[in-house]
């Protein structure tokens, strides 16, 4: 068998601020359709999708959970980007207001640098420099 990624799904509150953001990193909307119920949207970027619902009639219950205890939670808990540079790109994502004022890169036990943002909704958002060799 030949498996590869091919894509994460996401339910967003709002379909349209959430393509914009994740626009940022380099996704292209490829297909968008609205339905009575909900909005369905793929973005892709390098071969993967990232693909958003939005629902009509359904409340999205805000949780405003620290990295901790939200990795503590079963299920999906955050995407992750590499990037070259992992300085410079924090230092844009200020300047853009992608990032806010008081995030640091971090180093983790693995070894790479790593920091994080949310999404619109406030789903973790992990940007990584990892230049382990395997």
């Amino acid at each position: 068998m030949d498996f590869r990624p091919h894509h994460v799904a996401l339910t967003v509150k709002d379909i349209g601020r959430s393509i914009r953001f994740y626009s940022y990193f380099g996704f292209k909307k490829v297909f968008y359709t609205e339905t009575d119920s909900f909005y369905l949207a793929h973005l892709l970027l390098d071969g993967f999708f990232l693909e958003l619902f939005s629902f009509k009639d359904t409340e999205i219950k805000e949780e405003n959970l620290s990295l901790w205890e939200d990795l503590r939670k079963k299920g999906y808990r955050h995407l992750a980007f590499q990037v070259r540079d992992i300085h410079r790109t924090l230092e844009r994502m200020k300047r853009d207001g992608v990032a806010d004022g008081d995030t640091e890169v971090g180093k983790g036990r693995s070894g790479i640098l790593y920091f994080f943002v949310k999404d619109p909704d406030g789903n973790f958002v992990e940007v990584v420099q990892d230049d382990r060799r395997f």
